[in-house]
């Protein structure tokens, strides 16, 4: 199993996930690329624990997002199967399982200062963090993807799933794009991965 996690998070996180999946029971799957989520957490039928983790991820957000699942885990257990799923358990959870792992010994010191803030008060989701996610991005393989926000008004794009859009202005929080082949609107989270069409 340590072999496994050396591929997939920082070398100086390993042996301190290795102990936390092993103390809990946790059986991690890493999996292909889901474009809804990063990773998932689930009780399984005969009480134990699966957590899956996208294998596409980055090493610093692969270890946040292993971290994310395991605080569902570990928060359900403290507080029970009542919280709410990204709750003030949950963040009070994921807080404190992060702690040990914010460190120049496994971020790199330019992104330490922008994870340090996340965690002052975590999201549902790293992606909802901007700053965060632009941090962390930093580190992906170099692809053809932009966020919508990065992209002009007007521009043309296309999902994973091979729909085009025109991107139309920001409502409050999201961006009112058209999908061109039945003109329905669509509201799209400016950090959506999009392929500019040129």
């Amino acid at each position: 199993m340590k072999e496994i996690l050396g591929k997939y998070i920082p070398d100086q996180a390993v042996e301190p996930v290795f102990e936390l999946i092993k103390a809990l029971g946790v059986h991690l799957k890493i999996v292909d690329e889901r474009v809804t989520r990063h990773g998932d957490y689930r009780r399984l039928a005969d009480g134990g624990h699966q957590i899956t983790v996208n294998t596409n991820l980055n090493t610093y957000r692969f270890l946040i997002t292993l971290i994310h699942e395991i605080a569902h885990l570990v928060a359900f257990q403290k507080y029970g199967a009542r919280i709410k799923p990204h709750g003030k358990e949950w963040k009070y959870t994921f807080q404190n399982l992060m702690l040990p792992f914010i460190r120049p010994e496994i971020f790199p010191k330019q992104i330490l200062p922008v994870i340090a803030n996340h965690f002052k008060n975590p999201k549902a989701s790293s992606d909802t963090d901007a700053k965060l996610m632009l941090a962390l991005k930093e580190f992906d393989p170099s692809n053809d993807k932009n966020y919508i926000f990065e992209i002009p008004e007007g521009s043309y794009f296309k999902i994973y799933n091979g729909k085009i859009f025109k991107k139309g202005a920001r409502r409050v929080k999201r961006y009112e794009c058209i999908e061109t082949a039945s003109g329905r609107i669509y509201l799209f989270q400016p950090n959506a991965e999009v392929e500019l069409i040129k």
